[in-house]
């Protein structure tokens, strides 16, 4: 697959963060990739902030959907946080405070619990999906295949041979 990406309308990250010599490419890279990331963060904060939460909690009620209406267990969450550094117990806590979620023993072992969306929660992931989804229509800036290309790049980036 070839194609050309257009770079005429960009403002390159060397000038947004004012610094003109990097180590190498892969420096330049990760700057890039930490700026960018937060750029998106920071768009979607407005969202979550008028619900009250964080991008965290949004992220563990996305993995609750997905599962639904199946219990998932606090280590299956943890494995699919995008953000594992997280305290997983105060973000359900949170989200079951706002009546989201509820928690419960599992059956087969006490020791074990188990977290479900309930009614609510179900209703505001749907909510905040379409409201994000919208946000994120407004920032598309690249076709189709320049971001299976980006996803691709950043998945080689992340994994060695």
């Amino acid at each position: 697959m070839r194609f050309s990406i257009q770079f005429w309308y960009l403002v390159e990250i060397d000038k947004v963060i004012k610094q003109t010599k990097f180590v190498d490419g892969y420096q330049k890279a990760m700057i890039n990739l930490f700026y960018t990331s937060n750029h998106f963060r920071d768009a979607h904060l407005p969202i979550f902030a008028k619900y009250k939460i964080q991008g965290q909690h949004f992220n563990l009620l996305r993995i609750l959907n997905g599962k639904y209406p199946d219990p998932v267990s606090p280590g299956y969450i943890k494995d699919a946080m995008l953000d594992k550094g997280r305290d997983l117990t105060r973000l359900i806590d949170k989200l079951e405070s706002l009546g989201w979620v509820n928690r419960f023993p599992c059956p087969e072992n006490k020791r074990k619990m188990h977290i479900v969306l309930t009614a609510e929660g179900l209703k505001m992931v749907d909510i905040m999906s379409k409201e994000l989804a919208k946000k994120d229509a407004e920032m598309k800036t690249m076709s189709e295949e320049e971001y299976q290309l980006l996803s691709n790049l950043l998945d080689k980036m992340r994994n060695r041979p």
